[in-house]
């Protein structure tokens, strides 16, 4: 059995604290003294649970995906593509409308804004953007040889289209836009659907 002292703190309560700085500061706006105090650990207690800051924000940004913003994976297994959209762009208002403080979306403002140091932060927050991008491409082209969508639809540019305003909705809401308003935006982006 190792020896030290044993943890006295929650590891997934100070994660999910670690996650709201993130998320309202973003990567390089969030600093080690701000995340321990929210996290209510000391910076030893940090790098032994967590790593450094760049490995406790990876870790932040897993429970980020698999909580706040896992109705991707279900909007993504949606019996057709416009009904995808529909659960997405729901499933994005949804979550600004369960935030008591802050809005918007981590993986689009965690890193727009980073120096060097925070490049590999940056890199991967792209990563992901472009990942979601694939996938609605990739549901897209399945739609088409569903019948779902026109044969000529152009599947690229219809998911960078929908990434587009997903982040557009993202931006939005972090600058104070109301659930209403962000309803009235996804509809009429989704008056834009091909017929």
């Amino acid at each position: 059995m190792p020896s030290g002292r044993v943890r006295q703190f929650d590891a997934d309560d100070a994660l999910d604290r670690a996650l709201e700085v993130f998320w309202g500061r973003g990567y390089e706006g969030a600093t080690l003294p701000e995340l321990t105090a929210a996290m209510r650990i000391n910076r030893p207690s940090l790098y032994a649970a967590f790593g450094n800051k760049e490995q406790l924000f990876h870790k932040a940004l897993d429970r980020y995906q698999a909580g706040p913003q896992s109705f991707v994976a279900g909007a993504l297994k949606k019996p057709t593509a416009r009904a995808v959209v529909e659960a997405l762009f729901s499933g994005f208002v949804r979550m600004q409308r369960d935030r008591t403080s802050t809005r918007g979306c981590m993986i689009v403002s965690g890193a727009l804004a980073c120096g060097e140091e925070a490049e590999p932060v940056r890199r991967e927050l792209a990563r992901l953007r472009q990942a979601t991008v694939a996938a609605l491409r990739e549901r897209f082209e399945r739609a088409v040889r569903e019948a779902d969508l026109p044969g000529e639809t152009d599947c690229a540019t219809l998911a960078r289209y929908v990434a587009t305003v997903l982040n557009g909705l993202a931006v939005q809401a972090a600058s104070g836009a109301t659930e209403t308003e962000l309803r009235r935006v996804a509809a009429m982006a989704m008056r834009a659907w091909p017929a």
